[in-house]
């Protein structure tokens, strides 16, 4: 077993424009509360659209499927936007799977959002 295994790391980043979010690590039924917890704190310290980006989640199951599609929903809820960013292919893979892919706004990068 990896040390590694299951340690979820998440970091906001707020400039002047949209709060970015950056996961690293696992996110499964054991970091999801944790998970949930952390990005709804972030989206209470920011405004307008939230950026999660993705790109260094090396493991994702149904409980941080659920945990975003909740935060997408408070995030609307409150008259704003969440925006996933750089899924690896097994998020996507999941995501696609569900037919998420649909719910979710997607991008590759940060540098496609500072296009938008």
């Amino acid at each position: 077993m990896n040390q590694n295994e299951g340690v979820l790391k998440v970091r906001t980043v707020s400039t002047d424009g949209p709060a970015v979010v950056t996961v690293q690590g696992e996110v499964d039924m054991v970091t999801a509360p944790e998970f949930r917890t952390l990005l709804l704190q972030s989206a209470a310290e920011s405004a307008g659209p939230l950026l999660l980006d993705l790109s260094g989640v090396t493991y994702m199951d149904s409980s941080g499927v659920g945990t975003m599609v909740y935060l997408k929903r408070e995030i609307e809820r409150r008259g704003r936007q969440l925006v996933l960013v750089g899924l690896p292919p097994r998020v996507r893979g999941v995501l696609e799977i569900t037919h998420l892919d649909r719910f979710f706004t997607i991008v590759g990068s940060l540098d496609e959002v500072a296009q938008q």
